[in-house]
This record gives structure tokens, C-alpha cells and sequence, in this order.
């Protein structure tokens, strides 16, 4: 039986955001009737008040092409220039 992964993918916005509600929502609009499930999110300093988003998936570990296709929906949300996986961790069983 299949379990399911915590996936945490970095999103760096396009320009540099303080309110990250509008993006968020348009992330789950993308991820919307999918097996991606947005579980948290947090930001992210990185320099000069520059953000990124962490946002932290839960979906199945033994989905199709692992993390691409999410990788895909979140990068093409207008506002982001570019993603990157931290971490992915297994949970349950």
C-alpha cells in the first residue's frame, strides 16, 4: 500500500511581495482537484526583502513523474519566476 510524501517546494515570486494572499491563492486554484494538497506555507528570506514561498505538499509517493508535474503547476502561476524542491519526506504508510 502506498503512502504519502511531504513535498516542500521553494517558489521565488516574480517581484518582491510582503502579502503573499493573492499568490497563495492563485497556487490553489492551479493545484485545485489534483492529488497536490497544500498542507502550509511560510516565507522565506532570502536577500535585500526579497521572499520566497515554502510551501508544503502532501501527495501520494507513487504518483506519475514524482514532483515534475507539480513543479509545473506552481511555475506556471503568472507571479512566480522559478521553483525548486527542499525536501521531500515519506509519511504514514
Amino acid at each position: 500500500m502506498a503512502g504519502n510524501v511531504i513535498v516542500v517546494v521553494r517558489a521565488f515570486p516574480k517581484e518582491v511581495m510582503n502579502d503573499f494572499t493573492a499568490l497563495l491563492d492563485k497556487i490553489r486554484m492551479k493545484i485545485k482537484g489534483s492529488a497536490y494538497e497544500l498542507a502550509k506555507w511560510e516565507s522565506v528570506d532570502i536577500a535585500f526583502g526579497y521572499k520566497a514561498l515554502d510551501l508544503y505538499f502532501i501527495m501520494p509517493e507513487d504518483i506519475e513523474g514524482g514532483t515534475e508535474n507539480l513543479e509545473e503547476l506552481i511555475k506556471s502561476v503568472d507571479d512566480i519566476d522559478n521553483v525548486e524542491v527542499v525536501y521531500i519526506t515519506r509519511i504514514g504508510a
